[in-house]
């Protein structure tokens, strides 16, 4: 028997155990669970309800405002992705014993503002502590979104001749937290190192989504999360049935990012980036699109095109003319463990 690995499914454990076994058939369910695709959509009354559902991770290492936000930004992408605003959010707690009742004040201090400041209403939840619960998985949540069926953007949407575009770059997530967690450890230091953890900063896209769904016309948009941007590439361009041909050159690399991948030895393609959102345009958007982003600061780059992709034998992404894969685990969980494992030594 193989080890299980660490980090999300893969398709094949999707299609074998979960996809035949969804419970009861409705004819309200627009969209059911998908492989590669984080939310679901149910018609109610002629409006797409579109929700996702995902877990609490707090790392108090953060500071516990900061976790807080960046646990809470990655529950809401699930639904900004679809080009829906997030407007409603039930949240579930199951705090370790070892958290103070000061310091989940914070965390939801935190989760309050953003949520208010997002449109985003609390309707319901459960907050406890528990034994054996521990950091950082501190819980789960689901959000909701209502909007028209015609304005719901799916990851696997997008249409030969659509553009590419990258926000953020790939790896950011992962190089900002494993240098700022471990930054005695991750094989740099001085300016590059605080390039490095200033790639927390990069880690929040909801605003960026709506931002992209409104100046569109966006075909499919995906936040590039485990499995990284080869992940992402893959997942959308098997989905959409199409195959992805990306220029190496043209992907950005945030300052700190090659050098932290090359010190721990793990390529920045196939390393989680939460904040960073891979975006398939209509050319005659492409412009507006970036212009919108880059108004709110955000970098952006068009990496690539969206061509016919003839058969199954036919790779779906080509980068630079070369068949990429889908990488078969995350290398920032085994990369974290043995960060973890020197920093205890």
């Amino acid at each position: 028997m193989t080890e299980p690995t660490l980090g999300k499914i893969d398709r094949s454990f999707f299609e074998d155990h979960i996809a035949t076994r969804l419970g009861a058939d409705r004819d309200d369910v627009a969209l059911g669970p998908t492989h590669g695709v984080d939310f679901g959509v149910v018609d109610i009354g002629g409006q797409a309800l579109v929700t996702a559902t995902d877990p609490i991770s707090i790392l108090p290492d953060l500071g516990l405002g900061r976790a807080a936000r960046f646990a809470l930004d990655l529950i809401l992408a699930d639904v900004a992705v679809s080009g829906i605003p997030p407007s409603h959010l039930s949240i579930c707690f199951t705090l370790p014993p070892e958290m103070t009742d000061d310091e989940f004040a914070m965390v939801w201090e935190t989760i309050h503002a953003e949520c208010a400041d997002l449109g985003v209403a609390v309707v319901t939840g459960h907050t406890a502590r528990y034994s054996g619960c521990s950091y950082p998985w501190v819980g789960g949540a689901t959000v909701f979104g209502v909007g028209d069926h015609e304005d719901v953007i799916r990851p696997d949407g997008a249409r030969v001749g659509d553009r590419l575009l990258l926000t953020t770059g790939p790896a950011a997530e992962a190089v900002g937290l494993l240098s700022t967690l471990f930054g005695d450890h991750v094989g740099v230091s001085g300016t590059t190192l605080e390039h490095a953890q200033s790639r927390l900063g990069d880690v929040y896209c909801v605003r960026d989504a709506l931002t992209a769904a409104a100046a569109g016309p966006v075909t499919a948009m995906h936040d590039v999360t485990e499995g990284g941007l080869a992940g992402a590439l893959n997942e959308m361009a098997e989905g959409s049935g199409t195959q992805f041909r990306v220029d190496r050159e043209a992907v950005p690399l945030a300052p700190g990012v090659a050098e932290v991948c090359a010190a721990l030895e793990f390529d920045p393609w196939h390393a989680t980036s939460c904040g960073s959102l891979l975006i398939a345009v209509e050319p005659d958007g492409v412009d507006d699109v970036c212009d919108a982003l880059e108004q709110r600061g955000t970098r952006v780059a068009e990496i690539g095109q969206v061509r016919p992709r003839e058969s199954e034998d036919v790779p779906a992404v080509l980068a630079s003319g070369d068949p990429l894969e889908r990488p078969a685990a995350d290398p920032s969980w085994d990369a974290y463990a043995r960060l973890l494992d020197e920093e205890k030594d």
